[in-house]
């Protein structure tokens, strides 16, 4: 089992002070980097404070690149439907070439309308285009040149530069837990990415499986890459951990709930007392801390972990950050350096 380490940047919690954010960010990658982690992973987040600190994790990654020398340099995600794929490209390969080929992109479509602001023409046909978008950035990323009108209406062919490392870019897809999505990344050999919002364990188990039946049936070999995003923070005392991560998590759900409430009930939502949305939040935190999570110690989450593998994930994506200070994610990263050897054995 791989452990990667994913940030989110909730930029409404008391802890943001967003130039001491990314200091403390580049040392919790360091620290990855030197402790074996697989990846860190960088979302694309636009126009709301909740992941604000990461509109374009290319410029993080390039930054990244220039203080880390083994760690894979993750896109979770490039929302590709916002995006030239050109310019997807030419971005990457930057990034390809500082880190000497370590770069992967995972692709969604994105789900939040108000971030099609940037490409609103885009927004009603997202799930159907990203698929042949998909395969535009493989083949320019593998050198096809690219053919069409310059600006003086003459035809012409061109590359991309610079060049990246790797011939062929890592691509992974996210999804939110659609069996048609997680079905075309198996069929497509790409690699999963998915999390637990709005699906269970249970659930999770039976679309992975889909996934693999796919593969398999596209002619591909092995298991493919599932990487699963969790919330992750680990101690020497599972009690003072709960105590530690309860005002934090609590939070951050609740600064998550006006895009993570579906539309149709958003107005409902808006008109629910603060008590009551407390009391939800309560509840939500129970879930995520005892079944949705690697939060405790080691040795409390390892069979979680040994759970995950038998379904077919092959990553745990550890979002540590999730609205606790830096300086104390820094210090749960050697517990969760102490899990991944635990697991590793």
């Amino acid at each position: 089992m791989d452990f990667g380490i994913m940030f989110w940047g909730d930029a409404l919690s008391a802890n943001r002070v967003t130039r001491d954010y990314y200091r403390g960010l580049v040392n919790v990658a360091r620290f990855a980097d030197e402790h074996d982690f697989s990846g860190v992973w960088l979302p694309e987040r636009h126009f709301h404070p909740w992941g604000g600190q990461h509109p374009n994790p290319s410029v993080m990654a390039a930054g990244l690149a220039t203080v880390t020398s083994r760690i894979k340099l993750r896109a979770g995600s490039v929302v590709l439907p916002l995006h030239n794929p050109i310019r997807v490209v030419e971005e990457w390969s930057v990034v390809d070439n500082l880190s000497g080929g370590r770069c992967e992109l995972s692709i969604a479509t994105g789900w939040k309308d108000d971030d099609f602001l940037l490409a609103p023409e885009r927004y009603r046909t997202r799930h159907a285009d990203v698929w042949e978008t998909v395969r535009t950035v493989q083949n320019v990323w593998a050198g096809e040149r690219l053919a069409g009108e310059n600006g003086h209406g003459a035809r012409i062919e061109v590359s991309t530069y610079p060049r990246p490392v790797q011939p062929t870019l890592p691509i992974w897809i996210t999804s939110a837990g659609n069996p048609e999505t997680i079905g075309r990344a198996g069929s497509g050999g790409f690699g999963l990415l998915t999390h637990l919002l709005g699906q269970d364990l249970s659930s999770l188990a039976k679309k992975l499986a889909i996934y693999q039946q796919k593969r398999s049936a596209a002619g591909f070999e092995g298991p493919g890459r599932v990487a699963l995003m969790v919330h992750a923070f680990l101690g020497s005392d599972r009690a003072h951990v709960k105590q530690t991560v309860r005002p934090a998590l609590m939070e951050y759900l609740l600064n998550s709930a006006d895009l993570t409430v579906p539309r149709e009930k958003r107005a409902e939502w808006e008109r629910t007392d603060a008590r009551t949305k407390t009391q939800l939040m309560e509840l939500a935190f129970e879930r995520y801390f005892e079944t949705g999570s690697l939060m405790g110690t080691p040795a409390s989450c390892k069979p979680i972990v040994e759970r995950l593998r038998t379904m077919g994930v092959t990553e745990v994506c550890c979002l540590v950050d999730f609205g606790l200070p830096l300086d104390l994610v820094l210090e749960g990263m050697e517990h969760l350096a102490e899990l991944r050897k635990l697991c590793a054995v």
